[in-house]
């Protein structure tokens, strides 16, 4: 009988949302949604935890809806991490070749060596991202196994993080009774449902608009080259909406979605809607060009911001195949085009697909992290799998077959 690929559990903790996912890859690729929590996010701002309490049991219900609708109990899980909390390093490692010939182990002595970086005691090493690697001076190879050569060097991308950040996240799922198989960076695991590989080739930036954050990740050549996170997304929009047109928070979110779009020029002036502000006791009109003035002001500056980090980064010029845009802020109307003015490349809005089984409302840029956890899952399986017993998911150890480790190898290194 043909076996069953193990089944994977995803849980996305953003600032406005908790989404826990459980499916299964097929043999055609496609992913086979089994079950879906999502939960407003409480106790998160800006993708860090302000209120422990409050982020548990937002979670632990996201958590228990998952398993409702998937009839499993679920003990691992991969988890998402953001926020401004996040910072990246260049470090290259240099060994000796052992035998005369490179072997996976002489790669693994070069990716430590780059790993031995000095980093402060409240920080963690979250993923460190090979981009390329260096024999006896010949620079540009992709994988050096079984090459000859005395001296190996690798150039490395190496993510940390806060350690009590992410210790204050795997306290929130530990409250269900989960363990945290890994973290990862959220526009890691957007780009494996949102970027091509011609895309990774050529370079592109992938952008996830969140809530509370704008996600960057850089790639070239088929690799990381840069990541950066921005503490400014969707929640300052909606902001910005309450305090100029004296709404509460929830009523300004409301209007954003309904009646929000990103360019001034492209709304009709003469289109309006009706709101209550406060201080007055009847419903007042407004224009929705008056909206798009002040949601406008606000797109523009994040995706200035998105253009300075890239120059700070020193990689603008290396973006032949534009942005991808991903997160829930992609949806409003005109982003796109903000985009392109803004940064002056070829700007396209993702979204998962392909998608099987309970995927109705997975098929949204807002979800492109969610399900990318779910991909992430079975890119690194040999190392991180979930298998379901007895109706439960849980860590089981597997051989760690070579052809696996050089994608490993090959792509990135958590």
């Amino acid at each position: 009988m043909k076996s069953e690929r193990p089944v994977v559990v995803g849980i996305d903790i953003g600032t406005t949302k908790i989404c826990t996912l459980v499916g299964r890859e097929e043999v055609s690729g496609q992913l086979q949604i089994l079950g879906v929590g999502i939960e407003p996010a409480q106790g998160i701002k800006k993708g860090v935890i302000v209120d422990l309490a409050a982020a548990s049991q937002a979670v632990k219900r996201s958590i228990e809806r998952a398993e409702r609708t998937s009839g499993m109990e679920i003990n691992a899980a991969l988890v998402s991490v953001a926020g401004a909390q996040v910072s990246s390093t260049n470090s290259r490692g240099v060994v000796g070749v052992s035998g005369r010939v490179i072997d996976q182990e002489d790669i693994l002595r070069a990716i430590e060596s780059a790993r031995a970086i000095p980093i402060p005691h409240n920080r963690e090493i979250l993923h460190v991202i090979h981009r390329g690697f260096t024999v006896d001076g010949q620079e540009g190879i992709r994988m050096p196994v079984g090459m000859h050569g005395y001296r190996l060097e690798v150039e490395t991308h190496i993510i940390t993080v806060s350690a009590s950040s992410t210790e204050n996240l795997r306290q929130c799922v530990s409250f269900s009774g989960v363990e945290v198989s890994q973290f990862v960076l959220n526009p890691l695991a957007a780009a494996e449902v949102a970027l091509t590989e011609a895309e990774r080739q050529m370079g592109v930036l992938l952008c996830d608009i969140g809530g509370g954050t704008t996600d960057l990740a850089l790639y070239s050549e088929g690799d990381v080259w840069y990541t950066a996170v921005l503490a400014v997304g969707g929640n300052h929009i909606t902001s910005d909406i309450a305090q100029g047109l004296h709404l509460p928070t929830s009523q300004a979110e409301q209007i954003k979605i309904q009646h929000g779009h990103a360019i001034q020029s492209e709304v009709d002036k003469r289109e309006m809607f009706v709101i209550k502000p406060f201080g007055e006791n009847e419903a007042v009109e407004i224009s929705r060009a008056e909206l798009a003035d002040i949601i406008e002001a606000r797109v523009e500056e994040i995706f200035t911001l998105v253009l300075q980090e890239l120059k700070r980064s020193g990689y603008d010029g290396l973006l032949p195949a534009g942005v991808v845009l991903t997160g829930g802020s992609s949806l409003l109307p005109g982003m796109r085009t903000m985009a392109h003015r803004v940064l002056g490349v070829p700007v396209r809005i993702a979204r998962p697909e392909g998608l099987l089984g309970m995927a109705d409302r997975l098929n949204s840029p807002a979800f492109a992290t969610s399900v990318g956890l779910l991909k992430w899952a079975y890119l690194y399986n040999e190392f991180l799998p979930l298998e379901p017993k007895k109706g439960s998911f849980g860590p089981t150890k597997s051989h760690q077959a070579w052809e696996v480790m050089k994608e490993w190898l090959r792509r990135l290194l958590p």
